[in-house]
């Protein structure tokens, strides 16, 4: 909150006031209470209504977003630099979240947890970030698009199947980065890439996470890339992994409308996590 409104000081040039809870800010907050003419009271006066408008609107975009979320997949780990972690499903039943199913163990990334871009905030503080090539998986909140694999699999979940010449593009210095394309059909740009079919079956199953606007505009250069669920029994260079018959229990079990989310962290961050979705 705090990073917010002294984002949006900054904005409107009255950083040094915006520090302040929303709970707890007013305009006699803001305004200085010595030295101030009329004029230019209400000039700042009329700043901070406008900080705390736009400051309103943020968090109305977030909470938008979250909404009518009814499924979640939540990853915890014990620390930061740990690979070892538990999921464990939840669904929202009227002003609360259920498990369902037993946690199951998983690996991700071998050095452990970076914060991501996804639906949060990151903390202004945060000693861990993810970048590109770390051994870091995304920390905080993550939209999940579609599920993905070798070969058709009946579910009610957004499917896709890929082929060996669908590439994910690692490359920051490509125009592709963080897509998931069809080689056959763009001009090649890049010189890194994932495969997204291979003879072992780590993508033979697996879920695509909105992890610094994959597959859409946006996505900041060396932020990290091409971050999945998906199959594996050891730490990964960011992706979050499992049993073959775990990932395709999730694949079945995931609902389009219930606009499912990767809710990932670590102990001490998972819960702050979790409030910011309202059951």
């Amino acid at each position: 909150m705090k990073k917010i409104l002294y984002i949006l000081g900054r904005f409107f040039g009255k950083a040094q006031k915006t520090t302040l809870l929303l709970g707890q800010l007013t305009t006699q907050h803001l305004v200085p209470r010595l030295h101030c003419n009329l004029v230019a009271c209400q000039q700042l006066a009329h700043t901070t209504s406008r900080i705390l408008f736009f400051s309103s609107l943020l968090f109305v975009t977030v909470e938008a977003q979250t909404a009518d979320t009814k499924q979640l997949l939540v990853a915890t780990t014990k620390n930061w630099s740990t690979p070892n972690g538990s999921l464990q499903r939840f669904e929202r039943e009227g002003k609360s979240w259920q498990k369902v199913g037993k946690a199951i163990n998983i690996k991700l990334g071998r050095n452990g947890l970076g914060w991501g871009i996804g639906l949060h905030t990151t903390p202004k503080d945060a000693k861990y970030i993810k970048k590109e090539g770390d051994g870091k998986a995304p920390a905080g909140i993550f939209t999940l698009k579609q599920a993905f694999g070798y070969q058709p699999f009946v579910v009610e979940y957004p499917y896709e199947v890929y082929k060996a010449t669908d590439h994910c593009v690692d490359d920051v210095n490509s125009k592709l980065y963080n897509k998931i394309v069809d080689s056959t059909k763009v001009k090649i740009d890049y010189k890194s890439k994932e495969h997204m079919k291979f003879p072992k079956n780590y993508y033979k199953y697996g879920i695509v996470v909105n992890h610094n606007h994959i597959d859409e505009k946006g996505a900041v250069k060396g932020a990290g890339s091409c971050i999945f669920i998906h199959i594996k029994k050891v730490p990964t260079a960011g992706c979050t992994v499992m049993t073959e018959g775990e990932m395709k229990e999730i694949i079945k079990w995931l609902d389009v409308d219930s606009k499912p989310l990767l809710v990932q962290g670590t102990e001490g961050v998972i819960d702050t996590l979790m409030k910011q979705i309202k059951p």
